[in-house]
């Protein structure tokens, strides 16, 4: 808008001038020649630019927060529109998130749970939530606990009961160089590892979301490539990834790992759209040029995305970016309109139809230049339409 203003502005500087002239040299009185030359400044006047994007922002704001899509930075948002990538986290995002314990192996199952849930007790994960869950709803004791310590995208750590023990993934294992059983399953996997030795695994499900695979489908359909970022096993992230119609799944990363995942698509010249949920997904939200956090995630996920989404279904992905692709074509509609109108007014102003008889005044030119304004405004409100 402020280049559009600044190339009108010589436009219309020029004019006057060539104006000014001419009608000297043609013999016109002053009094003339300085009407024909207010008259070209009136209608040149760059009013509807100044409205040309801010009106169509705040229709876009609008029409966002309706169909739930806040947005926190206008960047991302505008960043939206021309995005080549889509990355979904997993649980939580793709999936309903709601995961349950289908099975705890080897041993007592209460105690398997009790260690587990006394480690989860502060997590904000879902995996922790379903673990305290089915502790609570099988009544199991709850040790206690200290020096618990959070490890992104591979578990926790404490002691419990005075013994060191580790909850989390099989990669969390490995780091602590930890012997363990290949589980083969495509749910979830959770070990329990006591005194350097695992103690017991448990196996969470989860199911997708309804509007999962329609949103992953929409969105290749317009070329977009769409692929899953989880910290969660392959077995599980590829069952996933069939229901939902993704091919390329990117497992068992660390949430520095998602962000570099994003960094490498950025680095091949790709605009990047993340979605995600939860702490480990912060990284990967903050680095993309779009960040789009599940509104029923967590508070962190949420302070690092650009734009939240108050509900949890994956198709909102879809209407920001058909939104942003409209709302910046609108803008150009307007910034055409508004410049476009008055350039076309300025030979009329400047008096060329002056010889048959059609001289406009001062006043008329405001009104005339008002009209551009009315139609930048309308234009705008079109916007309404485009969207659905």
């Amino acid at each position: 808008a402020d280049r559009a203003a600044g190339y009108l502005f010589y436009a219309a500087l020029a004019t006057a001038l060539v104006t000014g002239v001419g009608w000297a040299l043609a013999g016109a009185s002053l009094g003339e020649v300085l009407q024909r030359v207010v008259t070209v400044l009136v209608v040149a006047c760059p009013h509807a630019l100044g409205l040309a994007v801010p009106l169509v922002v705040s229709i876009s704001t609008g029409l966002a927060a309706q169909r739930g899509i806040v947005v926190r930075d206008r960047r991302a948002f505008e960043a939206a529109r021309q995005v080549d990538v889509v990355l979904f986290d997993k649980t939580g995002t793709l999936t309903t998130g709601h995961l349950a314990v289908v099975a705890v192996h080897g041993g007592d199952e209460a105690a398997i749970l009790g260690l587990a849930a006394a480690a989860e007790h502060e997590a904000e994960h879902p995996i922790a939530a379903a673990i305290r869950r089915a502790a609570a709803d099988r009544h199991v004791a709850t040790p206690a606990v200290r020096d618990l310590q959070t490890v992104p995208g591979y578990g926790v750590q404490a002691v419990v009961e005075g013994v060191p023990t580790l909850v989390g993934n099989a990669a969390f294992m490995q780091q602590h160089q930890i012997d363990r059983d290949e589980i083969t399953t495509d749910h979830t996997v959770v070990y329990v590892a006591q005194a350097g030795r695992v103690c017991g695994v448990i196996e969470l499900g989860d199911a997708p979301r309804p509007g999962a695979a329609a949103a992953v489908a929409a969105l290749q359909h317009r070329g977009i490539t769409v692929a899953m970022v989880t910290g969660d096993g392959v077995r599980p992230a590829d069952a996933i990834a069939r229901l939902v119609g993704i091919t390329e799944v990117h497992a068992e990363v660390t949430p520095a790992k998602k962000a570099a995942i994003v960094m490498a698509y950025q680095q091949r010249g790709k605009r990047v759209c993340f979605v995600g949920d939860g702490v480990n997904d912060a990284p990967a939200l903050a680095q993309a040029e779009s960040g789009v956090a599940i509104g029923t995630g967590t508070d962190v996920a949420a302070a690092s995305a650009g734009i939240m989404l108050v509900g949890d279904d994956p198709q909102a992905v879809v209407r920001l970016i058909t939104l942003a692709q409209a709302t910046y074509r609108k803008m150009v509609q307007n910034l055409c309109w508004g410049a476009g109108y008055n350039v076309l007014m300025l030979p009329l102003a400047a008096g060329m139809l002056a010889p048959v008889g059609v001289v406009i005044s001062p006043a008329i030119g405001a009104v005339v230049m008002s009209l551009s304004t009315i139609i930048v405004a309308a234009n705008a409100q079109l916007l309404r339409r485009a969207v659905v």
